[in-house]
């Protein structure tokens, strides 16, 4: 796997990624300690989990990997989240100085941990002020509970009035973005991409495979079965399989994968995830495996570089669909890059 900077930090983090949010849920714990070894074993050394994980299982599964492994969590980038709700209680969610103090002091003992190396706001909470989150976070680097800090599902807005005000206010800022992107769902490319490209931070695409739609593993109107997760538990998401399957483009994209792949004598996975970590501001790839199998294929790609002509393929088939304004062809940034020459 590639090496490369955590956004705009100094830590240095593997190309892909190990998720856990199979951790206590599809993945028992035994199978979630051999995945990290798996990982680990590979050369991996970034791991990314939540508070909410199994409601916080998935971080005490890591804790005792990481007891039973001295001095790993020394070696290894490890990442959590908090803001979604831990208890019913009116302040058991969100990001404000009360939850997050509590969630970050929790996820420390369940990690068994004395610093948190990327804490990340799980996503934006318009009933907290900024102002109050962010100087949260800056104190918890100042006290030595976290290293880095970074966000979740933010929009292009949050992500640079979170720049700007942590800028003037004197604080350390943003390093990373966690948000969903995949051949499938290229939306961020808007504005998030920009926003990001424009503060040097780094993205952590989670669902890389579009909910495994790009491994491969679902045939057109055929209702999934067996060992996939809408086979296992259809209430999973039904609705939006079915608003997916009747699209010309999703399938148009995994022909297209499917090709390349076969071209390649490679998986559609490992296709599908080079894709991503070769996009702009992409630093490392979240992987989410739930079995030993599926962790070593997808791995394979991180030593698999696509050519220009293969991206190029990909980046047509899976162009971001656009209504006309203001991003499509009689938008103002439409115009703008005919002005300046196509860039």
């Amino acid at each position: 796997m590639d090496h490369r900077k955590l956004g705009n930090s100094g830590a240095v983090v593997t190309s892909l990624c190990l998720g856990t949010m199979t951790f206590g849920a599809e993945a028992d714990e035994a199978t979630s300690h051999a995945l990290l070894d798996d990982y680990v074993a590979a050369g991996g050394n970034f791991i990314d989990t939540a508070d909410v994980y199994s409601q916080g299982i998935s971080e005490e599964i890591i804790g005792r990997w990481l007891k039973a492994h001295p001095g790993m969590a020394d070696r290894l980038v490890i990442a959590t989240k908090g803001r979604f709700p831990m208890g019913q209680g009116p302040n058991e969610l969100g990001l404000s100085r009360k939850h997050l103090g509590t969630a970050l002091d929790a996820s420390l003992k369940r990690l068994g941990v004395e610093r948190i190396d990327l804490y990340q706001m799980h996503a934006w909470d318009a009933l907290t002020p900024l102002e109050e989150t962010l100087g949260f976070l800056d104190d918890a680097r100042r006290a030595g509970k976290i290293a880095y800090y970074g966000f979740s599902n933010y929009l292009g807005w949050h992500v640079t009035k979170a720049v700007w005000m942590a800028k003037a206010s004197g604080y350390a800022p943003p390093v990373t973005l966690q948000p969903q992107y995949n051949l499938l769902v290229r939306d961020i490319e808007h504005e998030v991409v920009p926003a990001c490209l424009d503060a040097g931070i780094g993205l952590l695409p989670w669902s890389p495979l579009g909910g495994g739609w790009l491994s491969g593993k679902y045939k057109r109107d055929q209702l999934p079965t067996g060992a996939t997760r809408l086979g296992e538990n259809p209430a999973r998401g039904m609705e939006a399989y079915a608003a997916r399957n009747a699209q010309e483009r999703t399938w148009a994209i995994i022909a297209e994968v499917e090709a390349i792949a076969a071209a390649r004598g490679t998986s559609m996975a490992q296709i599908a995830l080079a894709w991503t970590a070769a996009k702009p501001a992409v630093t490392s790839v979240i992987l989410g495996a739930r079995t030993r199998e599926q962790l070593k294929d997808n791995l394979g790609a991180g030593s698999l570089s696509l050519s220009g002509e293969e991206m190029a393929r990909l980046d047509r088939v899976s162009k971001p669909q656009v209504g006309e304004y203001p991003y499509g062809e009689g938008g103002v940034n439409q115009r703008h890059r005919k002005l300046e020459g196509g860039r």
